[in-house]
C-alpha cells in the first residue's frame, strides 16, 4: 500500500487549487484533507472536477509522481506552424499531448509566422501553472537561406513544411531533437520515442517510419518519380534528428560523385527533383536517404499511425502488442467527416481539462469512439484505446 506524506498531500492539493487559482488556499487544503482522512470527497477543492477517494489518488499522482526529476535533461521538440489559427490550434493540442503524458521537462521550439506568434503565446497561458512548469518554449520567424530560393522552400508542400530542412543550421547549439508536423498526436510519454536514440548505431543520424507497410498499396512504390528509401519509402511526420551527426556527416547522392554536407547538398537535390515532387521535403528526404540508408533507423508503423493504416483494413502490425503510440491526422483527419475515429480522438484530448485525472480520457475516448460511424477505422478503435490504456497504467 502507498503511504502518502501528509505534506505531499499538501503540496499536491495547492497544484490541484492551483488549476483555478483559488483565492481561498488554505481553506480547500484544510477542507480537502478532512475529507481525504474521513475518506469523503473532496468537492470543495477548487478544481471543478468531483473526485471520490480513488481518483483523488489518482489525481495526487498524476500532479505529483509522474513528474521526472530536475536533474534530467530537456528533451527537445521543434514544430513549424504556418496558414492559419487552425494550425495553432493543432500545435497547441499537439504539445498539450506531449507534456500531458511526460514525465521528463520539455523544450519546444516552435517555428510559426509572425502574425500567428502572439496566439501561441496567448493560448499558452491559459493553461495552469503546474502544467507550464513542465515544459519551456521559443518562438521563432520562419527563416530560410538566403539561396534565391525563399519562397519556392516556403511553398513546398504546405506552407513551411521544409523549414525542418535546416533546422541543423538553425539550432546550431541543440545536439538532438525530434520534428513532429503540427497534426501529430502522441497517445505515449515522449521519453519513449526519445529512447529511440539510445539504439542509433555509429552511422545512424535520422529516424523516420515506413509510409506504409504493404508496396502493393503504397504510395511511392506505385507513383514516386524519384529515388525513395527502402520498399515504401518513410513518411516524415515524426522525425528524430541527431543535428551533430547531420552537420557533421558526408552524403552521397547523384549530383556529384564527391560527398556533401547536408546544406551544401539540399539546393541542388530541390532543383534538380523540383517538377518531380509531390510530397515536397518527405521526397527531398526520401531522395537522400536512398543513397544513405546506412544513416537512418526505422521506426514501427504505431509511433506514426495514419489513416492509411486502417482505411481498408488494420495494415500497421506493430499495434497488435503496443497499441498505437502516435497519431498522425494527414489527409485533414483530425477535423473532417470522413474520418471520425481520428476526429475523435482529436476532440477528446483538445478538450480534455487539465484538473481532470488522466483515466478518465480513456472513458472520454472510448465513448466518442463508440459512438462514431461504422468504417474500417473503426474497426480499429481497439488497438488506439490499448496504447493510451497502457501509457496511462504505466504513468499511474
Amino acid at each position: 500500500m502507498m503511504v502518502i506524506h501528509r505534506n505531499v498531500i499538501y503540496y499536491c492539493i495547492i497544484v490541484i487549487v492551483g488549476c483555478h487559482g483559488s483565492k481561498t488556499i488554505e481553506t480547500s487544503i484544510s477542507t480537502a484533507l478532512r475529507a481525504w482522512e474521513s475518506i469523503r470527497s473532496p468537492t470543495t477543492a477548487g478544481c471543478s472536477v468531483q473526485f471520490n477517494k480513488i481518483n483523488f489518488l489518482e489525481a495526487i499522482q498524476q500532479k505529483c509522481y509522474i513528474r521526472g526529476r530536475p536533474s534530467d535533461p530537456p528533451i527537445h521538440v521543434a514544430v513549424v506552424a504556418c496558414g492559419g489559427e487552425d494550425r495553432v490550434e493543432e500545435t497547441i493540442v499537439n504539445i498539450k499531448a506531449l507534456v500531458l503524458f511526460s514525465t521528463i521537462r520539455i523544450t519546444f521550439h516552435v517555428f510559426a509566422d509572425e502574425e500567428l506568434q502572439p496566439s501561441f503565446r496567448d493560448r499558452i497561458k491559459k493553461w495552469p501553472s503546474y502544467f507550464r512548469r513542465q515544459f519551456t518554449y521559443t518562438i521563432y520567424n520562419i527563416t530560410y537561406p538566403e539561396d534565391g530560393q525563399q519562397e519556392n522552400w516556403r511553398r513546398l508542400f504546405k506552407p513551411c513544411a521544409s523549414q525542418r530542412l535546416f533546422l541543423p543550421s538553425i539550432l546550431q547549439d541543440v545536439d538532438s531533437i525530434l520534428y513532429v508536423d503540427t497534426d501529430i498526436l502522441f497517445l505515449s510519454p515522449v521519453q519513449e520515442m526519445w529512447g529511440e536514440f539510445d539504439k542509433f548505431n555509429s552511422t545512424q543520424l535520422s529516424a523516420l517510419s515506413p509510409e506504409h507497410e504493404d508496396p502493393r498499396v503504397g504510395w511511392y512504390s506505385r507513383f514516386a518519380r524519384h529515388p525513395y528509401y527502402g520498399v515504401t519509402g518513410v513518411n516524415s511526420g515524426v522525425m528524430l534528428m541527431n543535428l551533430t551527426r547531420i552537420r557533421n556527416a558526408e552524403f552521397k547522392s547523384d549530383l556529384q560523385e564527391s560527398t556533401m554536407r547536408w546544406q551544401q547538398m539540399l539546393l541542388p537535390l530541390y532543383v534538380k527533383y523540383s517538377l518531380n515532387l509531390t510530397w515536397g521535403d518527405q521526397d527531398l528526404l526520401n531522395i537522400i536517404f536512398h543513397y544513405n540508408p546506412e544513416m537512418l533507423r526505422m521506426m514501427p508503423c504505431n509511433k506514426n499511425y495514419r489513416p492509411d493504416h486502417c482505411m481498408y483494413m488494420q495494415m500497421c502490425a506493430s499495434t497488435a502488442h503496443e497499441g498505437v503510440r502516435v497519431m498522425h491526422g494527414c489527409r485533414r483527419s483530425f477535423h473532417i467527416d470522413k474520418w471520425p475515429t481520428f476526429r475523435s480522438v482529436y476532440a477528446a484530448v483538445r478538450d480534455f481539462h487539465l484538473c481532470s485525472p488522466l483515466p478518465t480520457l480513456v472513458q472520454v475516448l472510448w465513448d466518442g469512439l463508440s459512438r462514431g460511424p461504422d468504417t474500417q477505422c473503426k474497426l480499429s478503435s481497439d488497438v488506439i484505446l490499448r496504447g493510451l490504456r497502457r501509457t496511462i497504467h504505466g504513468l499511474l
